[in-house]
Formats: C-alpha cells, sequence, structure tokens
C-alpha cells in the first residue's frame, strides 16, 4: 500500500463500515441501561441531541487491542477463535490522525518534560511510525487489532514500535480483558484444552488457561485435571455462572465464560428490558 498521508478531511469511512456491518447484531449486545429514561419516566425529547447520554448510543461497536505482531494475533482471532475479517487498513499517519489517537499522552510527556517517544509514543504526525489496523467479526461484537510500526517496516508482520508490557495482571487499574461466550452445550473443559492445544499447534505456546487448583510451576498447571479447567459458580446471584481467565498471544488478558441456569435468566431478563427500554425512545 502507498503512503497514507492525513488529510484535512477526516476519514471516517472505515468506522462507517464497520457500524453498517454490524448493526444488526449490536442490539443483541447488554450493556448499560444508566442515562435512559425508566419506566414511568417521560420519554426522551425527539432531538437526539437532548436525550440522556444513554439514549445517544447503540451500544458496544468494538474492543480494541494494540498487539506487537499483527500476522500471528489476527491467526489468533480468526483461525482459531473463528471470527471473521471484516476490513484491514494501514499506513495511518499525518498531523490529524497523530492528534486524534495521541494528544493525551504527548501532553503528559510535556508534563513530565521527557521526550515522548521515550515512554512509547509514535510519531505518526511525521510519519516515523505508521499505524495498521484490522477488523474482525465475532457474533455480537467486533474486535479491532492495532499495530503501531516503524515506517521502514512492512505492514503485517513487522516489529512493532514499542515493546509490550512485561506484566499484564488483571488487578491492574486500567487493565481491560476479552470476554468470550462459550454455547450451552459446550463443555467448557474441553473446550479450554482444546483452546491450549490448538494455539500450541500453531506455534502460540503463550496461549494459556488458569487453573482452579494451585499451581506454582507450569509443569503442575499443564498436569491439573481436566475439570480444573474451568471455575463453575453454583451459589448466590452468579449461580451458573462459569468462568476462566487466559492470556491470549499477545499476552492479553482473556475471559471465557458459560451462563447457564439463573444466571443465564438473569441476563436474558435485563437484554429484553433493555431492548424494550430502547424501543420506547423516539
Amino acid at each position: 500500500m502507498n503512503n497514507r498521508q492525513d488529510t484535512g478531511e477526516v476519514d471516517l469511512s472505515r468506522r462507517n463500515t464497520l457500524r453498517l456491518a454490524s448493526a444488526a447484531i449490536l442490539a443483541g449486545v447488554a450493556v448499560s441501561a444508566s442515562g435512559l429514561a425508566s419506566p414511568g419516566e417521560a420519554a426522551p425529547s425527539g432531538d437526539p441531541n437532548a436525550r440522556p447520554l444513554g439514549a445517544r448510543l447503540r451500544g458496544v461497536q468494538h474492543f480494541g487491542l494494540t498487539v506487537q505482531n499483527m500476522d500471528r494475533a489476527f491467526a489468533f482471532y480468526t483461525e482459531v477463535l473463528g471470527g471473521t475479517e471484516v476490513m484491514r487498513d494501514g499506513d495511518f499517519q499525518g498531523e490529524r490522525i497523530h492528534n486524534t489517537l495521541l494528544t493525551d499522552q504527548e501532553i503528559e510527556a510535556r508534563a513530565r518534560r521527557v521526550n515522548p517517544r521515550a515512554i512509547g509514543v509514535p510519531d505518526l504526525r511525521a510519519g516515523t511510525q505508521r499505524l495498521d489496523v484490522r477488523f474482525i467479526q465475532f457474533d455480537n461484537v467486533v474486535i479491532e487489532l492495532l499495530q503501531y510500526r516503524d515506517a521502514e517496516q512492512p505492514m503485517g508482520s513487522g516489529d512493532s514500535f514499542a515493546e509490550p508490557l512485561d506484566h499484564m495482571s488483571p488487578a491492574f487499574p486500567r487493565m481491560m480483558h476479552i470476554c468470550f461466550h462459550i454455547g450451552d452445550d459446550v463443555d467448557f473443559n474441553i473446550f479450554i484444552r482444546d483452546l491450549e492445544a490448538e494455539a500450541a499447534r500453531r506455534g502460540m505456546p503463550q496461549v494459556r488457561a488458569n487453573r482452579v487448583v494451585t499451581v506454582t510451576t507450569e509443569a503442575e498447571r499443564q498436569a491439573a485435571p481436566l475439570e480444573a479447567n474451568s471455575n463453575p459458580i453454583t451459589e448466590g446471584k452468579s449461580d451458573g455462572w462459569r468462568l476462566i481467565y487466559c492470556k491470549g498471544p499477545e499476552g492479553e488478558q482473556l475471559e471465557f465464560v458459560q451462563a447457564l441456569g439463573p444466571v443465564k435468566h438473569t441476563f436474558d431478563a435485563a437484554l429484553e428490558a433493555r431492548r424494550k427500554l430502547v424501543s420506547h425512545a423516539p
């Protein structure tokens, strides 16, 4: 692809394309009803800009993940987890895109009186670094993979501009994770076993799920019994919820869940209530 220099025109076509591609399925995503009129209250004004903030949303459009190796991450989310590519674009550079994405980090670097590059802020403004993106569609959400690379690096398989974070504890404030919903009829423990095996077969041994029993070494983790691959919750409001945390090929935090029994009814009822609430908005 030829170099893409930003112009005075804001390039929103890729976002608009994605909204159209996923509009039909986003209605199935249960998101917070905060900001919507509650039952008994007057419906929001016909002016869309006068509505509460929550009523101006259409749901979660995508989750973004900055990766070190684009080809590896793309293979995991499409070939291993079965997502479908929506589109890819790249070589983004120039002042407008730099400011759009990185203004806060630039201000922070200057407040610290350090070179922005020293704290991992790429220079898209001058085109020294470039940004590539790929969008992957799952049944109810889109994942965006982003890679910042030096301009001379090839798209896709080139090295990333900044080194990855070493520690990715889910307990860190600001840490986020991607959660995948496993089908009701799937054996959760077998799914995790097969996921690790398939990832390892593709040269991704870093894809590792936790175990519910205490292990202190990787050998012990691998030797844990099959039933240790997931944590079934059988009491309280989360009764019927089954989960495990897992690291992805980039070291990203993933979660796999299954919602059955009482907790399934709780989520289904919340989704139905959300749909009714939104349907009454003008």
